[in-house]
């Protein structure tokens, strides 16, 4: 979003991508059950067309391959864009067995099998088979079980900590917010067992390979509830709790640009402007983990803001 209308206001526009194709989380994230990437394709296609270079497989920060500092002499400014990629954990024992993987790192294979993109020598991670256990019960976690269950799974059942929503709002509370109450996603609805207010308080297995989650209700503090444990089959445990913050070793640290109390790059949105001066930031790696109409909206006023900085003033749009 921000290239586009850089390219757009006349500068020449440089894109690095450290995978193989462009999109980020709409291309390695999103399942193509529920988003073609035909779409992403076409828009790549007319950015190109509109002048932008994209450079692939160009991991910038990490050991052997862009230097961020090369970059600070090579171009007159900096957008760092690059999400909120640190995913949150769960340090329980037993966290070390083999098949306890975050769902960023199972979502993204399955993406690149299906565009027949190859998988370097990566181990493979696949639900065939296998019970398995999602733990996180938003976006990412109805992604983790569609793709389960069209990769063969025997079970998925998908955990929760917070409490089961109502089946009906209370509009008098809610409005005008986004109302709470239980929703069913499409992945959901295939047949996955939800179940609420659960704390898994550890991991156990045979032969270094996960088996068993061993969990406990909690209550409205999230304090677990005496008498309330249970087990779960497990050969498969995928973590989608959500993201931290972005990824700091590599481009960031190399860098130096200063952090928020929270982690993200340092940035407001009057000028999108980090701790130097021609570095800027946008979208999660600035606002930290968030919606894509977001992350677009932050790239136009980004590309905005480094326009003003370059031009001296700027005719795009706020």
């Amino acid at each position: 979003a921000c290239a586009q209308q850089l390219a757009r206001a006349g500068h020449d526009v440089h894109v690095y991508e450290k995978y193989a194709k462009a999109g980020g989380l709409l291309r390695y994230g999103i399942p193509d059950f529920k988003m073609e990437k035909g779409v992403i394709d076409r828009r790549i296609a007319q950015m190109e067309a509109e002048g932008v270079t994209f450079h692939y497989n160009s991991h910038v920060g990490a050991t052997g391959s862009v230097d961020p500092r090369e970059m600070l002499n090579e171009y007159d400014a900096i957008a760092l864009t690059g999400g909120a990629e640190a995913p949150r954990d769960l340090p329980i024992p037993g966290r070390e067995l083999d098949g306890i993987h975050f769902a960023m790192d199972f979502l993204p294979q399955q993406n690149r099998r299906v565009s027949e993109e190859p998988l370097g020598g990566i181990t493979e991670i696949l639900a065939g088979g296998r019970h398995v256990v999602v733990i996180g019960g938003g976006d990412t976690g109805s992604d983790c079980i569609g793709t389960s269950f069209r990769q063969g799974a025997r079970s998925v059942t998908q955990l929760e900590i917070m409490p089961a929503p109502p089946e009906h709002e209370n509009k008098g509370i809610t409005w005008p917010n986004w109302p709470l109450k239980m929703r069913t996603s499409s992945s959901q609805a295939e047949g996955a067992r939800r179940e609420y207010a659960v704390l898994t308080q550890k991991f156990s297995g045979v032969g270094g390979k996960v088996q068993k989650l061993h969990c406990v209700q909690v209550d409205d503090k999230f304090k677990p509830v005496a008498g309330t444990e249970f087990e779960l089959d497990a050969q498969l445990v995928l973590l989608a709790m959500g993201f931290v913050h972005p990824v700091h070793d590599g481009m960031l640290k190399t860098l130096g640009v200063d952090l928020d109390q929270r982690g993200n790059v340092r940035a407001n949105t009057s000028d999108y402007q980090t701790s130097m001066p021609n570095v800027f930031s946008a979208g999660d790696m600035r606002r930290g983990q968030s919606l894509v109409v977001w992350a677009i909206r932050e790239g136009r006023l980004c590309a905005r803001a480094i326009d003003q900085y370059l031009m001296g003033s700027t005719t795009l749009p706020r």
